[in-house]
C-alpha cells in the first residue's frame, strides 16, 4: 500500500534511489532482472519525483529481460504525492553514494527558472527533476546556439530528440556538475507530462524527397529527378535544417538593419516590398556537405550522408541588400571601407547566424537579396518564410533563413556556423579535433565560395545498360558565379574522354553564372566490355577560371565531409546479346 508518513516516505525514497542507481549501472539488467524491476518499483514508491530519472533508467535497463512497463507506470500514478521528503531523500542518497553533497538541494519553481534565460540573468535549464546553471557551458556547446532554445525551460524534449545525449554517460555527467537545485515537486509533476515536441509544428516534406532526418528536417530529391527541371520545383528543393522551423506571422514580422557605420532601421515585410525595387535572380544553393556519402566510402566523416541532391535551383525575388544598406546610410564599398565595415551578418529567428564579406553584400553585381518569393510564390516555411538571405555563388549556410536582423560589423558572425568547425575545410590528415587548439581552428577560414563540381544523375549506379550506347546526364556548377566552360565524360574509367553537350544554364554570363549547368552525352559502350561486366562512367567539369575537378577522393577527404568535388563516378552493368555464330555445313551431305 501507499505509505502515509513522511518518515516512511523518505526511507522508501532513499531505498528507491539506491536501487535505481544500481539498476542504472547496467549490472541489474544483465545479472538480476528482478532487481531492475524492483528498482523501478522502489523509485515509484519513494515518490513520483524519483520515477523520471531513476525508474526510467531501471525500466530501460531491464526491458530486454523483464517486461513490466505497465506495472511501473501504475506505481508512478499511485505515488505522485511523494512530496519534499522524497526530494530530500534523493539528495541524501546521492551524497551517500558519491560522497559529495550532504545538504538538500535548493528548490526552484518553473517560474523562477524561466527568469534565467540569458547570460545577463544566467541561463538555467531543467532536466527531469533537477535545475542546472549552464551559463559557462553555452559557448562550448557542441551543438552551437541551439541550446539557447531551452533557456529558462526544460531540455527533456531536446534530449529525447537528439539521442546522442542519452546514448552515452558523458553528457549526463557533464550536466550533473552544473546542478544548482531541484524543481518544485508541484511543477515537476506537471513538467513530466507537459513536454512538447519542438519539431511538432514543422511542415511535412514532400514524399518525393529522400528523408535523412525529420528532427531537424533534412531531405534531398532523388538524383533521377534533379535534371528533370533546370529550376527546381519548391516541393523538390532540398531542405537543410539546424533547428525547429519557425512559424512567423508575416503581419507582425519585422527585420532590423543595424551595426557599424549605418543608421539603425526596422522594416515590416510590406515596407521591404514597397520601399525597395523588386529584384529577381536565379541561383543554385548547395549545402556544404553535398555528396558527403562519397567521402564516407573512403572514411567516415561528420554529418548527414548527403547524396548529390543537397543542391537545388530557384528563382528568388526580393529587395537587393545593397539598396537596403544604402537606405541605412552605407552608400558603397568605399564608404564601408572608411567606416570599418568588413562583414555583414544575417541572424535568423531560429538562433542561426552567419556572415558574408562586405564586398559581396554591398555590391549590386553581387545580387544579394533579402528575398520574400521563391519561384514567384511566397517562400515556403521550410525555406525561410517570410524573408531569407540569398547570396548567389556562396555556400548554402550563408543563405540564412527567417532573417530578423542584418548587422554590419568589423568582424565575422559569432557561433559554430561561422567560426566553429562546421563549415571549415581541414586537411586529410586531420581525422578528429582532440588535439587541436581553438585558436588553430579559428585561423582556418570559413567556406564562402565552393569549388567546381559535377554530378552524374543518369544512369544510376547498378543500372542495366542494353544496346551499344548509353545516355549520360548530369549537372555542373562552380561557386562565385564562375560559369562552366566544359564537362568531359568517360565510359572506360577515365582512359579516354569525350566532351559533353552543355544544355540549360550554359547561356549564363561566364562570370555571373549563379545557377548550375546541365550536360548530356551519348557514349558508346567500350568494345572490350562483355555482357554482365561493369562499365565505369565518369564526369569532370572545368569552370571559367579553368579550375578542374580533382580525380582522387582521398586527396580531398576531410573530417567534416564538405567541399566534395572529385570526379563524378557511376558504375553500370552492360547487357549485350550473345553473339550469333555462323554454321558451316556440307551442301553435298
Amino acid at each position: 500500500g501507499k505509505p502515509e508518513a513522511d518518515g516512511t516516505m523518505a526511507s522508501l525514497g532513499a531505498l528507491g534511489a539506491r536501487l535505481a542507481r544500481f539498476a542504472r549501472s547496467g549490472f541489474a539488467a544483465a545479472r538480476a532482472p528482478a532487481l531492475a524491476y524492483g528498482a523501478a518499483a522502489g523509485a515509484a514508491l519513494g515518490g513520483g519525483l524519483l520515477l523520471g530519472p531513476y525508474a526510467a533508467h531501471a525500466q530501460a535497463g531491464a526491458s530486454t529481460s523483464y517486461h513490466q512497463p505497465s506495472a511501473a507506470s501504475e506505481l508512478s500514478s499511485s505515488a505522485l504525492g511523494g512530496g519534499s521528503a522524497a526530494l530530500a531523500a534523493v539528495s541524501a542518497a546521492d551524497a551517500q553514494a558519491g560522497g559529495e553533497r550532504t545538504a538538500p538541494w535548493p528548490v526552484f519553481t518553473k517560474a523562477e527558472v524561466a527568469e534565467h534565460a540569458s547570460k545577463e540573468t544566467r541561463i538555467w535549464v531543467t532536466y527531469k527533476e533537477a535545475v542546472y546553471d549552464i551559463t559557462e557551458f553555452v559557448d562550448g556547446h557542441p551543438g552551437g546556439s541551439r541550446i539557447l532554445l531551452a533557456a529558462g525551460k526544460s531540455i527533456d524534449a531536446f534530449w529525447n530528440l537528439y539521442r546522442q545525449h542519452v546514448n552515452t554517460r558523458a553528457p549526463m555527467e557533464m550536466l550533473q556538475a552544473m546542478q544548482i537545485g531541484v524543481l518544485d515537486p508541484k511543477d515537476f509533476a506537471a513538467a513530466d507530462i507537459d513536454l512538447s515536441d519542438p519539431f511538432a509544428n514543422d511542415p511535412k516534406p514532400s514524399p518525393a524527397l529522400l528523408l535523412h532526418s525529420s528532427k531537424p528536417l533534412q531531405a534531398e530529391p532523388p538524383a533521377e529527378l534533379i535534371t528533370d527541371a533546370w529550376i527546381t520545383p519548391n516541393d523538390l528543393f532540398f531542405v537543410r535544417g539546424h533547428h525547429p522551423i519557425p512559424d512567423i506571422d508575416a503581419a507582425t514580422y519585422t527585420i532590423t538593419i543595424k551595426g557599424r557605420g549605418i543608421q539603425n532601421q526596422t522594416f515590416t515585410l510590406e515596407e521591404l516590398k514597397s520601399k525597395f525595387p523588386k529584384h529577381e535572380v536565379v541561383t543554385t544553393l548547395q549545402c556544404g556537405g553535398n555528396n558527403r556519402a562519397e567521402f564516407n566510402r573512403v572514411r567516415k566523416t561528420m554529418g548527414i550522408p548527403w547524396g548529390c541532391g543537397a543542391m537545388s535551383t530557384a528563382k528568388w525575388s526580393g529587395a537587393r541588400l545593397s539598396d537596403v544598406l544604402v537606405a541605412c546610410g552605407l552608400t558603397d564599398e568605399a564608404d564601408a571601407e572608411n567606416k570599418g565595415v568588413e562583414h555583414v551578418h544575417f541572424d535568423g529567428a531560429e538562433s542561426m547566424s552567419a556572415s558574408i564579406p562586405m564586398t559581396k553584400a554591398i555590391s549590386r553585381s553581387g545580387e544579394v537579396l533579402l528575398a520574400y518569393e521563391m519561384n514567384d510564390k511566397p517562400i515556403p516555411r521550410a525555406h525561410g518564410y517570410p524573408v531569407r538571405a540569398i547570396v548567389p555563388g556562396s555556400v548554402g549556410v550563408r543563405n540564412v533563413k527567417w532573417v530578423t536582423h542584418v548587422v554590419t560589423s568589423n568582424e565575422e558572425a559569432q557561433g559554430p556556423w561561422q567560426r566553429g568547425i562546421a563549415y571549415k575545410g581541414f586537411a586529410p590528415g586531420v581525422v578528429n579535433f582532440e588535439n587541436i587548439d581553438k585558436s588553430a581552428i579559428e585561423k582556418v577560414p570559413s567556406v564562402q565560395e565552393q569549388p567546381v563540381m559535377s554530378a552524374i544523375t543518369a544512369p544510376r549506379p547498378s543500372e542495366i545498360i542494353e544496346g551499344e550506347t548509353v545516355d549520360v546526364k548530369g549537372y555542373a556548377w562552380s561557386g562565385g558565379g564562375r560559369g562552366i566552360v566544359r564537362v568531359d565524360v568517360s565510359a572506360d574509367g577515365g582512359q579516354s574522354w569525350r566532351t559533353a553537350t552543355l544544355r540549360e544554364g550554359s547561356e549564363q554570363k561566364l562570370h555571373k553564372a549563379w545557377a548550375w549547368t546541365f550536360f548530356e552525352a551519348e557514349l558508346p559502350v567500350p568494345a572490350g566490355i562483355k555482357s554482365g561486366e561493369q562499365m565505369k562512367i565518369m564526369a569532370k567539369a572545368t569552370d571559367s577560371a579553368y579550375n578542374t575537378q580533382p580525380e582522387s577522393v582521398e586527396a580531398i577527404w576531410n573530417v567534416r565531409g564538405i567541399l566534395y568535388n572529385a570526379w563524378s563516378r557511376v558504375s553500370v552493368t552492360v547487357d549485350r546479346p550473345a553473339p550469333i555464330h555462323s554454321i558451316n555445313y556440307d551442301k553435298n551431305a
